[in-house]
């Protein structure tokens, strides 16, 4: 935000300082084009004036003398004609000849004045002519041509130019710190903001945002604060609740499981079916406060990571797939399932650890037996997607409707074709939090022919092979 501002600024600088330097540019070459014509035509005049004397009194020593000092002190040739257009005197260079001065003779002696008009710039080189009648009123007694060098204005433009430039940059230098200022000034509050904002939004305690820019964005501020303060004791409060008495019912579970297992050997063979109700819904509990914890501390763990970097850390995905089937094919063959491994590229190497990947695997795995059905076959697989290592944990039971695909990862749902299994409902969610704390994401799809694919994407380590 803060380049954007200062480029919006920057910009405004640019117009206005050009706004300013440009007109004054082109006012100082119109400036010193203007003296330089005046000067020129003021000798001309003289020259003119002495082109009528000799005329008059049949004379041109004067003029003679008189033009061609001027030619050795200002190095500018000129050419002098009577009425016939025969040169009086020709210095510098200047012929009478020449087509281009024979047609500016040609107007002066039709009483027509010829005076450059374009502006001089500081690449202007060479030289411009002038041309003037001499005699008074509408009596013409000969002309003057004179061709003027444009060096020494164009110099004196080069120098003024200088002068106006580096004091535009001076002013756009200062401008331009001063734009940095306001904007750090204005956008170094809200950039505070921004990341107390992002850390209360992954539920972590924000830094306290220090009050500072304008009046409004201080008020803002003090706002923030006071919601976040708020906000952050509920969430805290929420988080503690859940964890307490997660941990809290552990040792009154503990306890009643110990008092139904003593009662077990004085209850009548008539009440074995509730005393295996009783003990089947201890553990369920017991399962339930396990998810719970594990949920919470995936939850807290992603909105770490959402405004951290964390550690580099990484783990071969195919070491993880196969120490994960390893430990799972014992329990999927005591529920009458088979796991299988499919190959897939040995280098994938995702960016998390192996704890959690493996915890990824747990929970995919662990859902694939409960419902998939006796009989079913589970297959085990890694590779690569674009950036990302994926797991992936298919199925040939009986799936998923495609309505109940987006319902999977939601806490505490379960399909009401298997409400009876075993199992909380809560597995999935936390395994798409355990990705989303490292950028990742569970996809659920339906396999074919039939069965459920579970695919587990975690972007690669940067120092993975590829």
């Amino acid at each position: 935000m803060r380049t954007r501002v200062q480029a919006a600024l920057l910009m405004f600088v640019v117009l206005a300082v050009a706004a300013f330097a440009v007109p004054l540019l082109l006012f100082t070459a119109s400036d010193r084009t203007q003296q330089w014509v005046l000067a020129r035509s003021s000798d001309l005049d003289r020259l003119a004036s002495l082109t009528d004397q000799a005329a008059a009194t049949g004379d041109t020593s004067a003029l003679t003398a008189e033009a061609r000092r001027y030619t050795q002190l200002y190095g500018e040739g000129l050419v002098v004609t009577d009425t016939r257009r025969r040169p009086v005197v020709e210095t510098g260079g200047v012929r009478a000849a020449d087509p281009a001065v024979a047609r500016l003779l040609d107007a002066a002696l039709r009483n027509q004045t010829a005076h450059p008009s374009a502006a001089l710039r500081p690449w202007s080189h060479g030289s411009r002519t002038f041309a003037e009648p001499a005699g008074s009123g509408t009596r013409v007694s000969g002309a003057v041509v004179l061709r003027a060098s444009t060096g020494a204005a164009a110099h004196d433009i080069a120098r003024r130019w200088a002068a106006v430039l580096a004091g535009t940059a001076l002013v756009a230098v200062a401008c331009t710190v001063l734009a940095r200022a306001a904007t750090g000034w204005v956008v170094s509050p809200l950039r505070r903001l921004d990341r107390a904002v992002g850390q209360l939004a992954a539920g972590l305690p924000p830094e306290q945002t220090r009050a500072g820019g304008p009046p409004e964005l201080r008020q803002l501020a003090t706002g923030f604060n006071r919601m976040a303060r708020t906000v952050t004791a509920a969430l805290e409060q929420q988080r503690r609740l859940v964890a307490d008495t997660s941990h809290q019912m552990r040792n009154p579970m503990a306890a009643l499981r110990l008092r139904v297992d003593a009662l077990h050997p004085h209850l009548p063979p008539a009440a074995d079916r509730t005393y295996t109700g009783v003990t089947t819904e201890l553990d369920r509990l017991e399962t339930l406060l396990d998810d719970l914890l594990a949920l919470a501390a995936a939850e807290h763990r992603a909105g770490e990571l959402t405004v951290t970097d964390g550690p580099d850390v990484c783990c071969e995905v195919a070491a993880v797939v196969a120490e994960q089937g390893a430990r799972w094919e014992p329990v999927a063959r005591r529920a009458g399932l088979r796991i299988t491994s499919s190959a897939g590229p040995p280098s994938a190497v995702a960016a998390c650890t192996d704890g959690e990947l493996a915890q990824v695997a747990a929970v995919l795995l662990d859902n694939a037996i409960k419902y998939a059905g006796p009989g079913a076959g589970i297959t085990l697989g890694h590779g690569v997607e674009g950036g990302y290592a994926v797991l992936t944990v298919t199925d040939d039971g009986p799936g998923l409707r495609p309505s109940e695909l987006a319902l999977a990862t939601t806490r505490f749902w379960r399909s009401a074709d298997n409400s009876r299994t075993k199992g909380t409902g809560l597995g999935l969610a936390i395994a798409e939090q355990l990705l989303a704390a490292r950028g990742g994401r569970l996809e659920l799809t339906s396999a074919r022919p039939r069965g459920l694919r579970a695919k587990a994407l975690v972007p690669r380590h940067p120092g993975g092979a590829r």
